[in-house]
């Protein structure tokens, strides 16, 4: 499995640069890249994402590089993930929409770390 991770900022500071690879620090849920964000595409390039930090603004994620997912973006990317039958047999797919609902409920913003 090449694994993209995903998880919720708890601190978000708005003018820092995100390029350091911490999946530890952010409790972050692990999905198959090829299996999944392959089938998502075309849906995930109308999420605005920024790459990152908010200088640079984006759509989609960043396949081989950190990707911010601002509040706003996060209930599109939970309809896509929702909207997936894997869903009701894919324990990281529960776990990641889980995910994606706490920081919702939290209004925070999610990292995401491709392969």
């Amino acid at each position: 499995m090449i694994k993209t991770e995903f998880g919720i900022i708890d601190d978000f500071q708005p003018a820092q640069k995100y390029t350091t690879y911490e999946p530890e620090q952010y409790y972050c849920v692990a999905i198959d890249d090829d299996e999944y964000i392959d089938d998502w595409w075309e849906r995930l390039l109308m999420i605005r994402t920024y790459n990152m930090s908010l200088e640079q603004p984006q759509w989609a994620l960043s396949r081989w590089g950190i990707t911010l997912i601002p509040p706003e973006s996060l209930p599109a990317l939970l309809e896509i993930i929702a909207e997936d039958n894997r869903i009701y047999w894919d324990d990281d797919l529960v776990e990641l929409a889980a995910l994606i609902r706490q920081a919702i409920t939290e209004n925070k913003y999610m990292i995401h770390y491709g392969v």
